[in-house]
């Protein structure tokens, strides 16, 4: 099992452009857990995440990595122990995914440390995982979108670090690949213990996968914890200014978010409401 990290936001403030983004957040990731994060578009989800990455900067407050100011830490201590997944990667032009996938071990290496047997079997297995040992010779320059975020994921894998962040992991993946990498997370989560925090736009697969969950508006915080338990109509109505239905998932009986939209209207227990848009219309023939 891989050794629990603590990975810590304190009084986090950072924006852009004279704009705050974060507005002094504090959270501690759960080790050893599954945590999403969720929000509407500009919330602050992505920068929360790369905040605690140290891809960024915090204009105030701290992040914290097993008690230790992050930035006071070197990149390769910081490589070693977090794996960070962004939302938009950009690979070297002319590298074959092997290679790229290889990179995911530098942090390993050092003067007395080189290439071996541990760092072919993490490639390897990182490709296995990812459904990409059959792509390893190609260029990434030439892969699709859905197979160069494959890719991506297999290298953040193969770093095999104790605490993981991904920023839309899922991004350019059809449904089926989607259900597969979030598999893989909770795979390494229960296998070997890793600890997994992603940003992710999907709420039902988010409460599906999650062991918790983390709801974000306006650069805070505003609720968090077991998705059975946080994940309400009201919660969804006040972030997302939307109205919708929550029930058990028939599959693993987590909450299931489904929008109402304004013409299947209906009343909480009722059926349609008086007055509601019919959801089928008779169209005229062309």
């Amino acid at each position: 099992m891989t050794e629990p990290h603590v990975l810590r936001a304190e009084e986090v403030r950072l924006g852009y452009d004279g704009r705050e983004v974060l507005c002094g957040l504090s959270f501690e990731v759960p080790p050893g857990e599954v945590t999403m994060i969720v929000g509407p578009n500009g919330c602050g989800k992505s920068t929360l995440l790369r905040a605690l990455a140290r891809l960024q900067r915090p204009a105030s407050g701290a992040v914290c990595l097993d008690g230790r100011n992050i930035r006071t830490m070197s990149t390769r201590q910081v490589a070693a122990v977090l794996g960070i997944l962004p939302q938009t990667p950009v690979a070297p032009p002319g590298i074959r995914v092997v290679e790229l996938v290889g990179q995911g071990r530098q942090p390993h290496q050092g003067w007395l440390r080189r290439w071996g047997d541990e760092d072919e079997s993490a490639v390897a297995q990182a490709l296995l995982a990812t459904d990409t040992l059959e792509l390893a010779e190609r260029l990434v320059d030439e892969l699709s979108g859905g197979q160069r975020q494959r890719v991506w994921i297999a290298m953040a894998l193969a770093q095999r670090t104790g605490l993981l962040l991904l920023d839309e992991p899922t991004t350019y993946l059809d449904v089926p690949h989607q259900v597969e990498v979030l598999d893989l997370l909770t795979d390494l989560n229960r296998g070997d213990g890793t600890t997994v925090v992603a940003v992710l736009h999907d709420l039902n697969l988010a409460c599906r996968y999650a062991d918790h969950i983390v709801v974000m508006a306006g650069g805070a915080i505003v609720a968090e914890g077991p998705p059975s338990r946080i994940v309400t109509e009201d919660l969804m109505r006040t972030v997302f200014g939307m109205d919708c239905r929550v029930i058990a998932d028939p599959v693993s009986d987590t909450p299931l978010i489904v929008p109402i939209g304004r013409h299947y209207c209906t009343s909480a227990s009722t059926g349609p409401a008086t007055g509601a848009v019919s959801p089928r219309r008779s169209r005229s023939p062309v």
